[in-house]
Parts: structure tokens; sequence; C-alpha cells
């Protein structure tokens, strides 16, 4: 059984079709990356999942279990099992790294504070953040800022994390500290969708690479495969031009 199962998804803004019967699955443990074109909807596709967008056809499901995106508490079960981190850090201004970690896991999933906040330390030292407990966004660089809101994600101890383009606001001199971090939660088994412009990182931590365009799946493959031997034109045209530059 397939951990995560994404079935003939179609979803749309106003009248545009941004998602045109997307089929996906991934196994557990599984990072599969997404690439494309701008507006070909991979980032679109991560909102459906956690119901920023619910989707007009198609469905999801988690572990064989259909996602209801038209029940609260259907949608509250899934968000407990699947976190988003986005391109911006979204965190609170008026907290500091400690509170904006644990804010969501005492109020949202009635955690108990003294178990979260030691939980919170811990995936704030993994992240490289220790001495960054008690600072303020305005504080931290955008790398430490994207960092503490991956901490956050997992704090809400997810099975499956989705990141989108958490590296394109970065200065390039510290997108590498947040890949990092990637890294080291590839390592340790986490099931990921990730949607990157750093095509040497999708290289490196997927197992899979799916191209879309269109609002719709062109190819997939394993990464060397795609990179290297893409089997549809329009996969050839990307890759070409991305790797020429």
């Amino acid at each position: 059984m397939h951990h995560l199962e994404i079935a003939d998804i179609a979803a749309a803004y106003g009248g545009l079709s941004v998602l045109d019967g997307v089929s996906l699955t991934i196994a557990r443990g599984e990072i599969v990356s997404l690439i494309g074109p701008s507006g070909s909807g991979k980032s679109t596709l991560l909102r459906v999942l956690v119901g920023l967008l619910r989707p007009r056809a198609g469905r999801v499901m988690l572990d064989g279990i259909p996602i209801e995106y038209n029940s609260r508490a259907a949608l509250r079960a899934a968000r407990r099992r699947i976190a988003i981190v986005f391109q911006q850090y979204n965190l609170f201004q008026n907290m500091d790294v400690l509170r904006n970690v644990i804010i969501a896991p005492v109020k949202v999933q009635g955690r108990k504070q003294a178990e979260v906040e030691e939980e919170a330390r811990g995936l704030l030292a993994k992240v490289g953040l220790a001495a960054k407990l008690h600072a303020y966004p305005e504080e931290l660089s955008g790398g430490q800022q994207q960092r503490v809101a991956i901490a956050r994600a997992l704090a809400l101890r997810p099975e499956i994390l989705l990141l989108d383009e958490v590296t394109s606001a970065l200065d390039p001199e510290l997108v590498t500290e947040v890949l990092d971090t990637i890294r080291l939660l590839a390592a340790e088994g986490m099931t990921m969708l990730v949607v990157s412009h750093e095509m040497g990182f999708v290289r490196e931590v997927s197992k899979r690479v799916v191209f879309m365009a269109g609002g719709r799946v062109i190819e997939q493959a394993s990464p060397s495969m795609l990179f290297d031997q893409p089997r549809e034109t329009r996969t050839r045209e990307f890759v070409t031009k991305i790797l020429r530059h």
C-alpha cells in the first residue's frame, strides 16, 4: 500500500485550471521532488494536499484512506500527518524561536507544554539553532528563519513533510545550511515531497523526480534517468535549458 496516493487531482483558481488530472504515489520514507517551469502546478499540488485549496476532482489517500477535504475533522486529522514548509518563513515576529516552534503543538494539538518544549529544544539543536532559542525572527538570517520553520513543522510530528521552494527566497550563501537540514531529514527516513529549483540537490536526495508542465505530470523517473535520459520532448527541453545555466 502506498503511503500517499494522489489520483486524478484537478484544481483551479477561479476559472483558471492549474492542475489537470495529476496522479502520483509516494512510498513511506521516499523522497520525491517536483520540478518544472513556473506555473506548472507544483506548489498548487502541495497546497491541495494540506487543504489550502480544495480539489475539484480526484482524490488523495493516506495509507489507502481518502482524505475528505470537505470535512473539517478529516482535514484536521490529515494535517496532523502532513506538514508543509513554505518559501516564506511566516514566523510570528512577536515570539522568540522556541515559542514559534511550540505554539502549534500546544494550541492546536493540545499537547503538554513541557513535553513539547523539550522536543522543540531537541529539534532546534538538530537544525543547528540550539543557541538561538530566545532570539526573535528579526535577529536571525533568512537561512536561520527557514530552519526554524522546518523545526516548527517537525514539532507537529508529521509522517509526510512538504517543502515548497524553501531556498528560493534566500541569498545564495544561505542556501547550503537549509539544504543540509533537509539532507539530515532524508537520512533519517522522513517521507518528503519537495518542490525545488536546486537541481543538484534534487538529483542528490531524491528517489524519484517528477517533471510537471501545464498542470500535468509529464514524466517521472529516477534522478539519473530524468536528467540524463529523459523520454519526453518537453522534459528534454526543460532539462537542457536548466542544466545549460
